[in-house]
């Protein structure tokens, strides 16, 4: 059986983001599925106040369908559900929109002004590997025999997606476990417990001595 945050559990995190000065903002825990709840009722909070644009950037679909099925609350799963389907969705006065680390699904939020934009949520798996190909373009060199696959935000550094959001987007929460970025504030929720030390996939008792 699917167990929810405990509502009171929710409104303490949510609470705490509102009160965070910080424009930017890194959830480093390891509850993928419950930091993206949190953050996204606070990006509904917000939006009441501020209404205007909103963006939800997942590293790829299959997170975002796993996001739509496993988040820790029903309000963000029947949410994340239509925002699926439509990829920019109107509530109230501001509007949310989808899309992912590969920027050919930019395409929706690329132009949206910089005034209208108030929040993002960026999303990445906390299962480790290279960067997808599709986030990348094939061009041709020409001064190299064959085409050559480069990234064109690699002046960005490597977390582009988020760089690029954070010069125009005056809110950024992002959730990645085990990762480090510059110029965030990491916030940690005392609720969601830290996994204990494993050495070669065993966990260490708590007892275990060593000489």
């Amino acid at each position: 059986m699917r167990r929810d945050l405990e509502k009171s559990n929710l409104y303490e995190s949510v609470k705490t983001l509102v009160e965070c000065p910080s424009k930017h903002i890194h959830l480093n825990q390891q509850k993928l599925f419950t930091l993206f709840s949190i953050a996204f009722q606070y990006l509904l909070y917000k939006s009441g106040k501020e209404p205007g644009a909103y963006i939800i950037r997942i590293e790829n679909p299959v997170l975002a369908e796993k996001i739509a099925k496993k988040a820790k609350d029903d309000t963000s799963r029947k949410f994340m559900n239509r925002l699926l389907r439509t990829r920019k969705l109107r509530y109230e006065q501001s509007t949310f929109f989808l899309d992912y680390f590969n920027f050919q699904s930019w395409h929706m939020t690329a132009d949206i002004p910089a005034s209208k934009l108030k929040g993002a949520i960026v999303v990445q798996n906390t299962a480790k590997g290279p960067m997808s190909e599709d986030a990348m373009f094939t061009v041709e060199d020409p001064t190299a025999d064959v085409a050559k696959v480069i990234n064109p935000f690699e002046h960005l550094g490597e977390h582009y997606y988020l760089n690029m959001l954070k010069e125009t987007c005056p809110k950024t929460l992002t959730i990645a476990y085990d990762q480090k970025f510059e110029g965030l504030e990491p916030i940690r929720f005392g609720f969601i417990p830290e996994p204990k030390d494993i050495i070669a996939g065993v966990k260490i008792s708590d007892d275990l001595k060593f000489d």
